[in-house]
């Protein structure tokens, strides 16, 4: 899968004299995270949240769990998603990621996956001891879902002296 190019637009409730933030910058942003936040929906309706490592892969976000975890018994109905992630602060930028999963059974995408997963979190992902120790060769293997998540529109909430809301529409 190769990178989109998306249509980028300044929202209205953004400072007067704010401009849009440049997709390269929030793409960025969405490799450069560590911590992510999925908003799933649940059967009966109501909305389940919840933190997760994540990769910025061929213009996709990629995330894994287990088969029998909420989130993965939320997508299985219903695939519809969204991922965020930003500062807790009122500077930097906020991204929202708007998009369904999919789940990843080629091979060959899963040990590219795997390996970027590996190369973005270390020890804490290939060190014996590592928190996450072992997930990417689940995730080669196939015992841990891999889940892709194409955007079809992101947002950048800029922070700073001012306040911009950047709308990237994906064709």
């Amino acid at each position: 899968m190769g990178e989109q190019e998306p249509v980028t637009e300044l929202s209205p409730f953004s400072s007067e004299d704010a401009v849009p933030t440049a997709w390269p910058q929030g793409r960025r942003g969405l490799q450069e995270a560590e911590v992510y936040w999925l908003s799933t929906v649940r059967p009966d309706g109501r909305p389940h949240v919840t933190p997760l490592l994540g990769i910025w892969l061929a213009g996709a976000l990629y995330f894994c769990t287990g088969s029998g975890e909420r989130k993965a018994k939320n997508l299985t109905r219903n695939p519809h998603c969204v991922l965020t992630t930003g500062r807790n602060v009122l500077e930097g930028l906020d991204l929202v990621v708007e998009g369904q999963a999919a789940l990843v059974s080629d091979e060959a995408e899963r040990r590219n996956a795997a390996d970027t997963f590996e190369a973005k979190y270390g020890r804490h992902f290939a060190a014996p001891d590592g928190t996450w120790s072992g997930l990417g060769d689940a995730i080669r293997g196939g015992d841990a879902l891999l889940y892709r998540v194409a955007p079809l529109t992101a947002f950048g909430f800029g922070k700073s002296d001012q306040f911009s809301e950047t709308r990237w529409s994906f064709p």
